[in-house]
């Protein structure tokens, strides 16, 4: 893994890189699909990993033609991802990245959490696993015109950063998020997380296993 030459900036994604997160989504998508009556593929579900709620919900009323709002269904499914995190005790951070997050803090690392979640589930975790120390600023996609993969959340990364584009890194378990990174001219470590069902990270200019692997070069 050859990494850019002055790297000031690492971006991080939340779920599936800081957060095995993806398990109670899918729970909490699903049982909001079902009291829809609706049936949602395999294919079509994997599809959103990266997107924001909204912008998920507003594609899946459109391909079903149903009438509800979507952002009824975003407050429906978040009540549903609540109940699973407030009532999980196995939900944990996944292995390697506290490591890591506190290894690029006290080398002076610039990081930036930039999440398609809206920010109540950003600062939820935030909370529950103490990160707030490390993490000059946190993005929601829920809050941006653009959901991934529009570059718009990496672009506001690096500006937040105080970094030029080519000095930051972009961590990514979604395809997704790496098109956004790769249309904000950042260089996007793909994190093989094996809970992020159907991403190829095919278009990552490195893609990592553990994250050890990038500990090594920073």
């Amino acid at each position: 893994m050859n990494l850019p030459k002055k790297v000031n900036c690492v971006i991080f994604d939340m779920d599936g890189v800081i957060i095995d997160s993806e398990e109670i989504h899918k729970k909490a998508y699903y049982e909001t699909y079902n009291s829809l009556g609706i049936e949602v593929s395999e294919e079509l579900y994997k599809s959103f990993t990266g997107s924001s709620t909204i912008n998920a919900f507003q594609r899946l009323v459109a391909h079903f033609n149903l009438d509800n709002n979507p952002e009824d269904l975003v407050i429906d499914k978040r009540k549903r991802y609540v109940n699973y995190f407030e009532n999980d005790p196995n939900l944990s951070l996944v292995k390697g990245v506290e490591e890591l997050i506190k290894y690029l803090h006290n080398k002076g690392y610039t990081l930036i959490l930039a999440s398609s979640s809206a920010m109540v589930n950003i600062n939820r975790v935030f909370l529950r696993f103490n990160l707030d120390p490390y993490f000059k600023s946190k993005i929601s996609g829920a809050d941006l015109e653009e959901s991934k993969p529009h570059p718009e959340i990496f672009e506001k990364a690096a500006i937040l950063a105080n970094s030029a584009p080519e000095n930051c890194i972009v961590i990514e378990d979604s395809d997704n998020g790496v098109k956004a990174a790769n249309d904000a001219g950042i260089f996007v470590v793909g994190y093989a997380n094996i809970l992020s069902e159907g991403q190829t990270l095919e278009n990552a200019d490195a893609v990592m296993h553990h994250f050890k692997e990038l500990k090594q070069l920073l």
